[in-house]
């Protein structure tokens, strides 16, 4: 083996040497192409491989013990990136790798975390099939054989239902009181549901609210079934109507008739009804012709893109923030005054993209209508911050 000349000071590696071995090597000053790495305590030059430093550690393993131990103590500390050559995987090993799982535990946690994914996130369960999803999977663990969407529809979602309601309802076991909170619902489809939530202090001092149902409720809304329905989910649940503290609903009447007939104590909701006043404070007559200016020129906006598009070309020309408009929504607490609110913002740019079409040119809001707008958000905003305030 050819050696270094020990006259002269090795030179360390040119650019990035991240390696911890290059702390025991180094380049005489002939070497101009760096080519020869030369070891700093027996001065002999170790052939290398292209960029590899696979001889350099194991001319330090075999020819200088000590100094090979305290190279891999810095190795393991600095978590060094440059390592020998990896060992080759054995034909057994590689036969394994290409054999998929068979509801082995790898495959059961995989399974189980896609169906606590598919719950938490409430997403369709078809999006089982999807090719991107399982392309994803395929990337991640090519030995995880995705089972059907029946499989989860009727195995694995039912199973993580059934294995959290026991923890839910051993957990309730333990509470002395509770109080309540329902109200019907209806779904995009205007399909019914009936909710039900539990609020107490655990053994732990801690506030806990649990919504044990959003129950399909087909029935016709009348105080009587809704009392039977309201009785069945804390049956179901096995929860005493004689800890039950007080329950909260909206002003229903069939709710509060149901609530009256199971004989059990009940409080509405502030916030509702506050916001029932506040709907019910703007209704006057004295400002319906400006809110139905605002309402219908909204409406133009909703059902045209060209006004849209023509919308973010003013906002960008009057420096106006780029907002859409709000449409008033009857189910929507609030949405009439942050209709009002979004439309004052953007006044400027509505009237400029409205009085420009014949056909919308009506619709420009009158200065008076801008007062009664203006003086209505100004009293409505301050309670509807507060009924915000409440909800949340």
């Amino acid at each position: 083996m050819a050696s270094c000349s020990r006259e002269l000071t090795l030179l360390p590696k040119k650019g990035t040497g991240n390696s911890v071995i290059w702390n025991w090597f180094g380049f005489d000053a002939a070497d101009e192409t760096q080519s020869k790495p030369c070891c700093k305590i027996c001065f002999k030059a170790v052939a290398t491989g292209s960029s590899s430093t696979t001889n350099l550690f194991q001319h330090l393993r075999n020819k200088h013990r000590e100094e090979w131990e305290k190279c891999s103590r810095l190795r393991s500390e600095n978590g060094s990136s440059s390592t020998p050559a990896k060992k080759q995987t054995t034909l057994p090993e590689s036969f394994t790798n290409c054999v998929p799982y068979k509801n082995g535990a790898r495959w059961k946690a995989i399974t189980e975390a896609i169906t606590f994914y598919i719950a938490t996130d409430m997403l369709p369960i078809y999006s089982v099939e999807k090719r991107g999803f399982n392309h994803m999977l395929k990337v991640l663990d090519a030995r995880y054989v995705v089972p059907s969407r029946k499989y989860f529809a009727n195995v694995a979602l039912p199973h993580l239902y059934n294995t959290t309601r026991e923890k839910i309802r051993s957990e309730l076991e333990e509470m002395q009181f509770y109080s309540a909170t329902t109200d019907l619902w209806s779904s995009r489809t205007m399909q019914p549901y009936l909710s039900l939530t539990v609020h107490y202090i655990n053994i732990s001092w801690t506030l806990r609210s649990i919504c044990l149902q959003t129950a399909y409720f087909p029935d016709n809304h009348t105080g009587e079934i809704i009392a039977h329905g309201l009785k069945d989910a804390l049956s179901s649940w096995g929860l005493s109507e004689e800890r039950l503290v007080y329950i909260t609903s909206d002003s229903g009447t069939n709710i509060i008739k149901a609530l009256k007939d199971n004989n059990w104590p009940s409080l509405q909701c502030f916030g509702h009804r506050l916001h029932n006043a506040i709907e019910n404070g703007v209704k006057d007559p004295r400002i319906d012709r400006a809110i139905g200016v605002c309402k219908k020129a909204v409406s133009a906006f909703s059902y045209s893109w060209k006004k849209m598009r023509d919308m973010t070309e003013v906002q960008a020309e009057l420096g106006l923030p780029q907002h859409l408009l709000i449409s008033e929504s009857p189910t929507r607490w609030g949405s009439r005054q942050k209709m009002i609110e979004r439309f004052l913002e953007q006044e400027k740019a509505i009237t400029r993209v409205l009085g420009a079409d014949k056909k919308t040119h009506h619709l420009v809001p009158t200065w008076q209508d801008l007062e009664v707008l203006e003086a209505t958000n100004k009293a409505v905003k301050p309670l509807q911050d507060f009924t915000d305030a409440l909800s949340g």
